[in-house]
């Protein structure tokens, strides 16, 4: 549970008013876009009967959804965090592809374009 105290302000995910502000908004879009184009013309009647049940209910489903976002998030651990996983590390990488390497052959140089002389 969210550690809350009183008198301060709640934080962006516990509040109450961004979900309710986004779900509004939308509600509205949806109530003027089926009003316009539900009526089929200007020469009808506008169909306030129809923006009103798509307005709820885009008003009603987007809220259920941001509710169920809002519950189903949880936080990750402190020490995921730590570098503790794989390939995290900054260590060299190992020369070869399969991590391990062949010894290098007797009497090869280490500078390449070395040939010995004779």
């Amino acid at each position: 549970m969210a550690q809350q105290k009183s008198g301060e302000p709640r934080k962006l995910r516990t509040s109450v008013k961004g979900p309710l502000m986004f779900s509004t908004f939308w509600g509205v879009l949806v109530f003027f876009g089926v009003l316009i184009f539900a009526s089929g013309g200007s020469a009808r009647s506008p169909r306030f009967d129809l923006a009103f049940i798509g307005g709820v209910s885009a008003f009603i489903v987007i809220l259920v959804v941001l509710a169920m976002l809002s519950m189903g998030h949880k936080d990750n651990p402190e020490h995921l965090g730590k570098g503790s996983g794989v390939n995290l590390s900054s260590k060299k990488p190992s020369p070869g592809h399969g991590g391990h390497s062949a010894p290098p052959a007797p009497g090869a140089s280490d500078a390449p374009g070395d040939a010995p002389r004779g």
